[in-house]
């Protein structure tokens, strides 16, 4: 039966280029929606710009252009690179559209209809210099907790706490610089505490994965806050019908960018809006997010939907994020890697899609791209296997039966692999790529080992082997036609490179019941895929330190890109102690025997640290540098003698010593021989 399917990828931000953690998602979106495609489903791919927001005004601000032209060149940038990796929506929208304005501003008036927007004063910190209120993210200071300097208003990225801007410790704007002033504003709210029934029902009906499903009981057992749904001016956005001067939080109107672009979509196609958005619509939705913003997408969003007259989705598939060798993405080793870099180092695009597939499954685990790794398996698999079985068989097709092939009825090795279709079929389905891709290599290397014992480039030497050459290179070829078939949704322009050497039409998941008949043509054999140089490699991370220089020197003065600049510039020295100050910290040396993420916690790892004569439970806020399993072995240094701090997820006995500033994270680790329980001195 044919499916209608409706699919979205998260709407990426028109503040900043894409990067290779940006990707991660794109892709996976993509594989699975071409998969969906060569099934002969109906299924439409649809994204946008999400080009609201303080960011945006601020910086066109800066940049001395309107927030229109700003949001139109990164569109551009945003889509260049999006087709760059082959990323193939059917449309690429804005979220400053007319159909999200209309859509939006519909969403609304059904919400506040059915009682659920209600209007109250809050105070909120100003901007006096800039005459604006400020967003959490725009207001620094020292946390009230630790009180580490420079904390955002929202959270503390060095001791994990939580709190409201208002309870910073002599704030400042990272606008202007100013100190802000508190202020009173009527905010507009949406009453999610309202919808909480119907979205403990929703969240366990199967619309997510488990892991998803039980975060979300978390916040169902500290009860929905109302959500503020409001801003004040000067803001870009849309404003809200009825309220001068108040316009719509960016996080209302985004999600509606969904609805907007499949609306571009069907006005220019025909397609009816309400088969795929009406409640009661019997096609599927599906929205591919990263776990961050799934409290976003599984709470305020089917709220919107349900109460408003639309339909919810069918599944929200969320996934982990990107490391680079094993740490968090980071500007100054140069892993903070963008598309468009990648690209203009000559990298294949196809290398990248693969192996982010092969580490990809259905989880929210984080994926890392290991540089090393990254090289052998392309040049392993891709290259060494797969393409293998073409390079070592079609010349001889070519100069010794002109382009004809012969049958391959009767080989059970391409039995075999035709066999598999249906395994990875359902992988591919499951969003399970990983699986996929290591049956497809698995099928590659039965049809390595037909090539080697046949031996091809012997027979050709052997007088009265005429046959059987021309059998054993049309079975070759047709086996790899079949693993380029099942390889397709992951790397669809070298797919359509083969399709047009074997000159056949581009291939579809039932093909894989069918082989290239008796007397069938191909093309003479062009190399299709070239190996990874390490060079390349060194050169793309050197880019991307380069790009980093570049952009500080050519930061302007603006009051947003400055206070940005500022949190990578390296703080003042403290004031001075004495040697008897010091002397009252005991740190030790500590082993780090096991390390695990702290379930509904942003930024901690929970660590057990051996210090010789104990252990000792550590909560320490660098989960977004290290993974977990790979801290395990490693010595660090901790303070031993901090009074414990009872905190949300339990007893913190101590602290791990890290350096770090807005570019990275390091814990510090002795040199060989220290041993843990040893003091640093």
């Amino acid at each position: 039966m044919t499916r209608k399917i409706l699919v979205t990828s998260a709407l990426p931000y028109a503040n900043g280029s894409i990067h290779l953690g940006h990707l991660v998602e794109y892709i996976q979106t993509d594989i699975w929606v071409r998969f969906q495609k060569m099934q002969g489903h109906e299924c439409h791919y649809v994204c946008a710009d999400d080009t609201h927001g303080t960011p945006i005004m601020l910086r066109a601000q800066a940049e001395n252009i309107t927030p229109e032209a700003l949001i139109d060149r990164v569109h551009g940038e945003h889509l260049g690179d999006f087709t760059g990796f082959h990323i193939n929506f059917d449309s690429y929208y804005s979220t400053n559209s007319d159909e999200n304005h209309e859509l939006a501003q519909g969403i609304y008036r059904k919400l506040r209809e059915a009682d659920l927007i209600e209007v109250r004063t809050i105070e909120q910190l100003y901007d006096p210099q800039k005459n604006m209120f400020l967003p959490d993210r725009f207001i620094k200071g020292e946390c009230p907790k630790c009180h580490a300097k420079d904390q955002y208003g929202d959270s503390c990225e060095s001791c994990g706490t939580t709190y409201s801007p208002t309870d910073l410790i002599n704030p400042y704007s990272a606008v202007s610089g100013a100190t802000p002033i508190k202020k009173e504003s009527e905010h507009y709210f949406f009453k999610l505490g309202a919808c909480e029934a119907f979205l403990k029902e929703w969240t366990r009906a199967g619309h997510l994965q488990e892991e998803a499903a039980n975060k979300m009981s978390e916040w169902f057992g500290a009860g929905l806050q109302n959500w503020d749904i409001s801003r004040d001016a000067p803001y870009f956005g849309f404003e809200i019908p009825d309220a001068p001067g108040k316009y719509f939080y960016v996080w209302l109107d985004a999600p509606v960018g969904y609805m907007a672009s499949f609306m571009h979509l069907a006005k220019n196609t025909g397609l009816n809006f309400d088969d795929f958005w009406k409640e009661g619509a019997d096609t599927e939705l599906y929205h591919f997010i990263g776990k961050d913003i799934l409290y976003f997408h599984a709470l305020f969003w089917p709220a919107m939907l349900k109460f408003s007259g639309h339909r919810t989705p069918t599944n929200i598939f969320a996934h982990g994020f990107l490391t680079v060798n094993g740490l968090k993405m980071s500007k100054s080793r140069g892993t903070f890697i963008t598309a468009d870099s990648y690209l203009k180092q000559g990298l294949n695009p196809e290398w990248l899609r693969y192996y982010f597939a092969a580490k990809l499954n259905s989880t929210m685990e984080d994926i890392d791209l290991n540089l090393e790794d990254f090289t052998a398996r392309v040049n392993s698999d891709l290259v060494g296997k797969y393409i293998n079985i073409a390079s070592r068989s079609a010349g001889f097709i070519a100069k010794r039966f002109d382009g004809k092939l012969s049958s391959a009825e009767e080989n059970p090795a391409i039995k075999e692999i035709q066999l598999g279709a249906e395994s990875i079929a359902t992988s591919y389905g499951n969003r399970e790529y990983g699986k996929a891709l290591r049956d497809i290599m698995l099928l590659t290397d039965k049809a390595n080992q037909f090539v080697d014992q046949e031996k091809p480039w012997e027979l050709a030497k052997q007088e009265g082997q005429e046959v059987r050459l021309h059998r054993v290179c049309s079975e070759a070829l047709n086996m790899f036609r079949l693993l380029t078939l099942y390889l397709k949704p992951v790397i669809p322009h070298l797919a359509a490179q083969v399709e047009a050497f074997l000159k056949i039409e581009p291939m579809q998941w039932q093909d894989a019941n069918t082989l290239l008949p008796d007397g069938h043509t191909i093309n003479a054999y062009k190399h299709l895929m070239t190996r990874v140089d390490s060079k390349q490699i060194d050169a793309m991370l050197e880019a991307n330190k380069q790009s980093l220089q570049t952009s500080a020197k050519a930061e302007p003065q603006s009051p947003a890109r400055h206070a940005e600049k500022q949190q990578h510039d390296i703080p003042a020295i403290a004031e001075t102690i004495s040697i008897d100050d010091f002397s009252k910290i005991d740190l030790r040396i500590a082993k780090i025997v096991h390390a695990e993420h702290v379930e509904g916690a942003e930024k901690l790892l929970k660590l057990t640290l051996d210090i010789g004569s104990e252990q000792r439970t550590v909560f320490a806020g660098i989960k977004s540098a290290y993974d977990p399993e790979k801290l395990i072995g490693r010595l660090t240094v901790m303070v031993a003698n901090l009074a414990p701090r009872k905190m949300k997820f339990g007893l913190s006995e101590g602290m791990v010593l890290a350096a770090g500033d807005g570019n990275g994270l390091y814990i510090l680790g002795p040199d060989d021989g220290a041993q843990p329980g040893m003091r640093v001195k």
